[in-house]
């Protein structure tokens, strides 16, 4: 179709298509001998993608580094679209906690007309905090590249260091902590390549499961085609509230520094039911005296190469996460399970 035509059909106008043009978002092929340019229903499907993002607020800049992610990727319709959907969660539950702050400044200045002013700035730098926490995840191990090893990687012993020592008794010990029923629905965050949501799903349970990473979840859907699957992050489950029974994650927060950690568990309580339960497996100290009697024993055995291992992630102190858990209304219990894993089982209701 012609530029008029592809107007027309999205509701814009064709200065707009130029525009998007100019800035690399699309690159529409021109007619060898008119010039003219010519439409595909590939660039229909990504210049509605960037009017969506636009229209949510994404910058351009920002944008257009996602299509390019896609077009490395060889995405599909699919892509685009589940692209958008998880973005506009990103942006609902942003907005959702900018509503929740501008109420609590609401009810302050209504309790106490002489509010000193500098209680609403602690207030707005809180949730400023929140939405910097947000937008600083990288991902620095490169889960796209790693999907097809992945499997292997996390069951191969590092000379001196195996964090994932007794993984597949870390997962059963999630379910049996869970114990689902066949009528419960469960989540999987960050699922990576599916294998906890395949143990709940093997004993006849429905299980959801959402992933940053979409080369992950090609994984997951392969091995657990029975597993609904999204694309999206630990900042903003794609997902309404009350949706589910339980929520389980194993092995996926350590990619998240304290401040991420705790915004993801308040997505876990938004998406329970009001009686739901989450697990958490994963790698962890008790506090932080813990962590450095730990480095301390490897210091003295000359292991600082788990050091370097451990550092490069974001191990979790556990007596913070409890307080964050307590705070949001969890009922908590914990255990040991290895070395380096705890797992932690917290109750609603």
């Amino acid at each position: 179709m012609h530029i008029q035509e592809m107007a027309k059909r999205l509701q814009i106008t064709p200065r707009a298509i130029r525009f998007y043009e100019e800035k690399g978002l699309i690159a529409p092929q021109k007619a060898a001998v008119s010039g003219y340019r010519q439409f595909t229903e590939g660039d229909v499907w990504r210049l509605q993608t960037v009017i969506t993002l636009r229209e949510v607020g994404m910058p351009l800049g920002e944008i257009k580094q996602l299509l390019h992610q896609l077009d490395e990727e060889k995405g599909s319709l699919k892509d685009y679209l589940e692209l958008q959907r998880s973005y506009m969660y990103d942006r609902w539950v942003e907005m959702s906690n900018v509503i929740q702050t501008t109420e609590a400044m609401i009810e302050r200045v209504t309790q106490d007309s002489s509010l000193d002013p500098a209680s609403l700035f602690e207030l707005a730098e809180a949730n400023k905090r929140l939405r910097q926490a947000r937008k600083n995840w990288v991902d620095r191990w490169n889960f796209n590249q790693i999907a097809p090893v992945y499997d292997e990687l996390v069951l191969r012993e590092r000379e001196g260091f195996h964090p994932h020592e007794g993984y597949d008794q870390v997962l059963a010990e999630v379910v049996a902590a869970i114990d689902p029923q066949p009528s419960e629905t469960g989540l999987d965050a960050g699922t990576g390549t599916g294998n906890l949501a395949r143990c709940f799903t093997e004993k006849g349970v429905a299980m959801c499961a959402f992933d940053q990473s979409p080369e992950m979840l090609k994984r997951c859907q392969q091995k657990n085609p029975q597993v609904e699957t999204k694309l999206g992050t630990f900042f903003a489950f794609p997902y309404l509230e009350n949706r589910f029974d339980f929520v389980v994650s194993s092995y996926a927060l350590h990619h998240l520094t304290d401040d991420q950690k705790c915004l993801a568990l308040g997505e876990c309580k938004r998406v329970l039911k009001p009686t739901g339960k989450l697990a958490v497996a994963d790698f962890m100290f008790c506090d932080e005296r813990h962590r450095q009697a730990h480095y301390d024993e490897l210091r003295r055995s000359g292991n600082t190469e788990a050091i370097c291992h451990i550092e490069d992630e974001f191990y979790a102190d556990r007596s913070r996460l409890i307080a964050e858990l307590q705070r949001l209304g969890f009922q908590t219990e914990t255990r040991q399970l290895n070395t380096y894993v705890h797992l932690i089982l917290a109750r609603l209701g």
